[in-house]
């Protein structure tokens, strides 16, 4: 058996389920070892919040397929955008494989064909036991997915999004990883904060004369019976210094702490600090403004990835060479406020810059059809298309006919 016989049985086997009796993948699915959640995304805030964001924003951006502009549907785009598995929806894959790429620096998923190299499905793995090679033999990308069994797919049929990297690299570099001595700092810090807080009261008790080990000991437990009784109230007797030992906590190290962490996370992952709730991340005089900032410094290269691989990859070079192509519609998170778009419109309208019925769509309301489908130009207002000599104008109370 060849490997490409070898790699059509492995798919195969893969397709039929995560679990067969030569294979089982099933231990593939969660992120827990030794029964224990190990990953800071269980266990640090900022992660869990910044990675949360990103991936909630990104699976819930509308994924369509073009041609020229116009819109289409596929057997392909059906699979990716509708049912990617029998096991969850679009929003779910894109959802669980952008906070693999976050947490992990890398995301897979595997490509499924039948016999005509149609895509049946596609189902995303966990990027612990994926690794790519480069193949001496054709010199192509490879990956090699350890299961019961070791498996091998060809990079046309691995999925893999990842964070930055460099020549030498074939996989992303993890932003945990980068964090790391971040997120120690933090932890200690939060660690010393929260001993402290659940320290018991302590004091020192200080006698003017000397006693022995027996009357010392029982002062010390007619201390701790009064204490005890009296609700933390003590009496001060003659010749006895009570002085209470302070606690080493102080909430301004703790907020300092924090705003340190979270501007350290909000640069490696590359987004505004206003992303993290942080006040000191700036002042916008709308949120048209903050969200500009956002898709333009980390959304776009994030879709710009996932588009260019779903086209190089679930797209046939016929296809790509007739005008189809993935994109990801982000208008919806730079339409602003209703003052900001109504003014937008009007101007697109005017200039002949947009249709109604487009405006009506970018609303999710239906076309009407008619004069909506057409051009308009200020003047005001005639279709795009019609004549100069029938256009009137009104000056002055005047109509020129």
């Amino acid at each position: 058996m060849n490997i490409f016989e070898r790699l059509k049985l492995s798919a195969k086997m893969v397709a039929a389920g995560w679990k067969g009796e030569s294979y089982d993948f099933s231990h593939w699915e969660g992120r827990k070892f030794w029964g224990i959640d190990n990953s800071n995304l269980a266990t640090n805030e900022n992660i869990f919040s910044v990675i949360s964001r990103l991936s909630n924003i990104f699976s819930s951006l509308p994924l369509k397929l073009y041609q020229s502009y116009d819109y289409k549907t596929t057997n392909t785009f059906d699979v990716i955008a509708n049912n990617p598995n029998h096991n969850m929806t679009s929003m779910e894959l894109f959802n669980k494989l952008e906070v693999s790429r976050n947490e992990t620096g890398n995301a897979y998923a595997i490509i499924f064909r039948d016999i005509r190299s149609q895509i049946e499905k596609i189902a995303p793995i966990e990027s612990a036991y994926v690794m790519p090679f480069i193949n001496r033999d054709d010199g192509d990308l490879w990956y090699k997915v350890n299961g019961s069994q070791t498996y091998y797919f060809h990079n046309m049929d691995m999925l893999h999004f990842k964070h930055i990297t460099g020549v030498g690299r074939l996989e992303g570099i993890s932003p945990l990883t980068v964090l790391n001595n971040t997120l120690r700092f933090d932890k200690a810090v939060q660690d010393f904060s929260l001993s402290e807080m659940e320290k018991k009261e302590s004091f020192v008790l200080s006698y003017g004369t000397n006693v022995d080990e027996k009357k010392r000991k029982e002062i010390i437990a007619h201390f701790k019976r009064f204490y005890a009784e009296n609700g933390g109230i003590l009496f001060k007797e003659p010749g006895v210094d009570i002085t209470e030992i302070k606690k080493q906590y102080f909430s301004s190290d703790t907020i300092a702490s924090e705003q340190i962490t979270r501007a350290r996370v909000a640069n490696v992952f590359n987004v505004p600090l206003f992303f993290l709730n942080d006040s000191e991340g700036g002042s916008y005089s709308s949120h048209e403004q903050l969200m500009i900032q956002f898709v333009q410094m980390t959304l776009t290269p994030i879709i710009r990835q996932y588009e260019q691989e779903l086209n190089r990859k679930l797209l046939t070079q016929a296809e790509r060479m007739d005008g189809f192509y993935f994109k990801f519609n982000i208008g919806s998170l730079l339409r602003g406020d209703v003052t900001a778009r109504t003014a937008f419109y009007q101007m697109m309208i005017r200039s002949a810059g947009m249709k109604p019925d487009e405006i009506r769509q970018l609303e999710d309301l239906p076309p009407v059809g008619g004069n909506a489908e057409k051009l308009w130009i200020s003047g005001d207002l005639y279709p795009l298309d019609l004549p100069i000599a029938e256009r009137k104008t009104d000056k002055g109370g005047e109509k020129n006919e």
